[in-house]
């Protein structure tokens, strides 16, 4: 009976209930917009940049990620490895990872040397999608690809033959010469001007690691089922012999950058929220206002203050459900477009562009779309209405009956 008469009262003042669902469902849409793009942005950055290399887990010899040598590698048997045997693991990519000097004619540089299994990198990161000159290695191929930057740097093309000089395992020299088999470009900077791929067999006898590796990347679709293969991998394997890390502990900065942008958001969704709040409360204001004689008078006739307060707050949180719904409604609308239409920052210019790219990101803003978003938003807008709203209750419960049918 107390919603039913709730739900008439709303129709009463057609103006009034307008102007707060309004405000309510603009708040709705904005936090719901403004949160769907930052996940958006930073989900996309960071798949981005973990599929161009990382990936989303690595497993390292004890101590190796605090000194990155050849001397902290160790031995890797695909057929044997724990991390193979994960379902949620598509595939898993040796590394053999460390420095040298590249040289070539008059010109030397100091270069990051990866040596991979061409399949299983290709299938985790598309390098070969990244060629822009020559051709992909094969697994026996005695050739390496490297960056643009690496060929510029030396003045190098394809079919010229490198020379890489650095220390191998255990100290031993590591000498060698590789033919050019193809020029990369990255979207990042530091990638194209430093690394060197060759196939895992020829680092193997250049740096002469005796079949050790110094990372095995997980090839893992996406951060979820990575997370429970990691923690499942530390139950299996000997975590004082290996040590097992994700995306977040390999790539801190950017943990840490999105941490920093989600503070800034969430103060301008305070902002936004205390600016919707003092619409709120002047139209509650306003409603207690304008309804104090009518107050009056059904106290007058002997309707319970308590039934009275429960009617109008029942009134208020009407206001804020149908605000919410049609908040949601109209942001699931605006971002499920933007989701399967993301937002390219070309038309922006060649600036904008080159400012993403310098990070290794490609220059497109697509919107998360997902429930939990909207419907947070929408408790959020139900909790600031619901404490409002207490405002014209301790006025019902002050009511003064005389004075109020006299307003």
């Amino acid at each position: 009976m107390l919603i039913k008469l709730a739900w008439r009262n709303i129709y009463r003042n057609k103006r009034r209930t307008l102007l707060t669902i309004s405000a309510v469902a603009f708040a709705v849409f904005f936090a719901s917009f403004m949160n769907s793009f930052q996940k958006g942005a930073w989900d996309h950055m960071m798949i981005s940049v973990v599929n161009s290399y990382s990936g989303f887990g690595q497993i390292h010899k004890k101590g190796y990620w605090d000194e990155q040598t050849l001397d902290n590698s160790f031995g890797y048997l695909p057929s044997s490895h724990e991390a193979s045997k994960l379902s949620s693991v598509e595939g898993t990519v040796p590394r053999i990872e460390s420095f040298a000097l590249a040289s070539y004619s008059k010109y030397t540089k100091a270069s990051f040397v990866i040596g991979t299994d061409p399949i299983k990198e290709d299938q985790m990161t598309q390098i070969s999608s990244r060629i822009v000159s020559g051709s992909y290695l094969s697994a026996d191929d005695k050739a390496v690809i490297i960056g643009k930057g690496v060929a510029e740097a030396l003045k190098i093309n394809i079919n010229d033959t490198l020379v890489l000089i650095g220390q191998g395992y255990h100290g031993v020299n590591a000498a060698g010469k590789f033919l050019v088999k193809g020029i990369l470009h990255f979207p990042s900077p530091e990638l194209n001007k430093r690394t060197i791929f060759m196939p895992i067999k020829a680092a193997d006898q250049f740096y002469g690691t005796e079949g050790n590796v110094t990372s095995l990347a997980l090839d893992i679709s996406n951060k979820e089922d990575a997370l429970l293969a990691l923690a499942s991998l530390k139950t299996t394997l000997d975590t004082t012999q290996y040590e097992i890390m994700n995306w977040k502990e390999m790539l801190p900065e950017l943990q840490q950058a999105r941490e920093v942008d989600t503070g800034g958001a969430m103060i301008m969704l305070f902002v936004l929220y205390l600016i919707i709040g003092f619409v709120l409360l002047g139209t509650i204001l306003m409603l207690t206002k304008e309804r104090m004689h009518e107050f009056g008078i059904l106290t007058a006739i002997g309707m319970n203050k308590g039934k009275l307060a429960r009617t109008v707050w029942m009134e208020i949180l009407l206001l804020g459900f149908v605000g919410s719904i049609v908040g949601i409604i109209i942001s699931a609308i605006i971002v499920y477009y933007f989701h399967t239409n993301p937002l390219n920052l070309a038309i922006m210019g060649e600036d904008a562009v080159k400012t993403y790219e310098s990070f290794g990101v490609e220059p497109i803003f697509p919107a998360a779309f997902e429930w939990s978003i909207f419907f947070n938003q929408a408790i959020i807008v139900a909790i600031l209405t619901s404490v409002l709203s207490l405002y014209p209750i301790i006025k019902i419960f002050n009511l003064n009956t005389i004075a109020a049918m006299r307003d």
